[in-house]
């Protein structure tokens, strides 16, 4: 999973506008970034079975060929490590001419389901709303909609919402705010969110803002929980505050509060945040903290667009 922990330091360096520390090194991660592509090279021709694998791996550990195909059974594309290597890639300025797009969405579009889900992988594994916004954001990435059948993804997250008015990992199952995130902004990115209709809409907005908790009489920051009963967490101050933003709600939170919360995790040493405050610090929580805050309207952040996750400047 190096691609998507890069990603979260660039991006991250991108949202504190300081990707002048890596004047020198850019072309240098691009390289390291393409190192973990599966794409045929311009005007070679593959099968389509070969087709169905192209996409980033999670690094270049499983690479056993100085070529970009396949180099072995287990060799393929990851839709997550796809979306965050495009993503990285973009913040760094690269204009993905090396990237065969067609490619690209064929090996997403393999990996969607009957249901209109999408799994992480062809071998396998997994498939959830996770993988479907991965899926969109790929396809908002490369400009071209032909790696996903919209109608079906969106079937798949109408019937994830439950009957709390989040939505889930998939039908039946309970709501979450990262998930609820994922639906909405691929919602969003695919131009559907208007088919949420007025009462799922309100039903969501209410299922979200319930997520931001805390004791005001005992002066505790109020951060954002995943879940009812659980306890609040730095991540989802972007997750359900994105979500949030993506529809147009976010006035009714209370964004000093998550503030106060997400500033409690961070580490005077090392300056990361974490999950909760006095524990231990690590790249998804620094990162999502950081954005979450950026989506909020922290001074001195570069603005988030919520949808895709990345600066607007990228």
């Amino acid at each position: 999973q190096r691609i998507t922990i890069s990603y979260f330091a660039i991006s991250g360096l991108d949202v504190l506008d300081r990707l002048d520390l890596l004047e020198g090194r850019r072309q240098e991660i691009v390289d390291w970034l393409f190192l973990s592509l599966i794409c045929p090279g311009e005007g070679e021709e593959v099968s389509q079975e070969i087709l169905q694998l192209c996409g980033f791996r999670g690094s270049p550990a499983l690479k056993l060929s100085p070529f970009n195909l396949p180099s072995h059974s287990h060799d393929h594309g990851h839709i997550t490590m796809t979306y965050t290597a495009l993503a990285s890639l973009i913040i760094l300025g690269d204009d993905l001419s090396r990237i065969d797009r067609g490619a690209l969405l064929a090996g997403v579009r393999a990996l969607q389901l009957p249901d209109g889900s999408f799994r992480a992988a062809l071998e396998g594994g997994e498939n959830d709303m996770r993988f479907l916004y991965c899926a969109a954001a790929i396809c908002r990435i490369l400009g071209c909609w032909d790696g996903m059948d919209r109608a079906a993804a969106l079937e798949f997250i109408l019937a994830s919402i439950s009957y709390e008015g989040g939505i889930g990992q998939g039908p039946g199952q309970e709501s979450h705010g990262g998930t609820t995130y994922c639906g909405v902004a691929a919602l969003s990115m695919m131009g559907l969110l208007e088919e949420l209709g007025e009462g799922r809409r309100e039903a969501l907005v209410r299922w979200c803002v319930a997520r931001q908790g805390g004791e005001e009489s005992s002066g505790q920051c109020a951060g954002f929980q995943g879940r009812p009963n659980k306890p609040e967490d730095t991540c989802y101050s972007f997750w359900v505050g994105a979500t949030l933003a993506l529809l147009g709600r976010l006035g009714h939170i209370c964004p000093e509060a998550s503030r106060q919360f997400v500033l409690g995790t961070q580490d005077p040493v090392t300056g990361g945040l974490a999950k909760w405050p006095d524990t231990q610090c690590d790249p998804l929580h620094t990162y999502l903290g950081l954005s979450g805050l950026a989506i909020a309207g922290e001074e001195g952040l570069s603005p988030v667009e919520p949808a895709l996750n990345i600066t607007v400047r990228a």
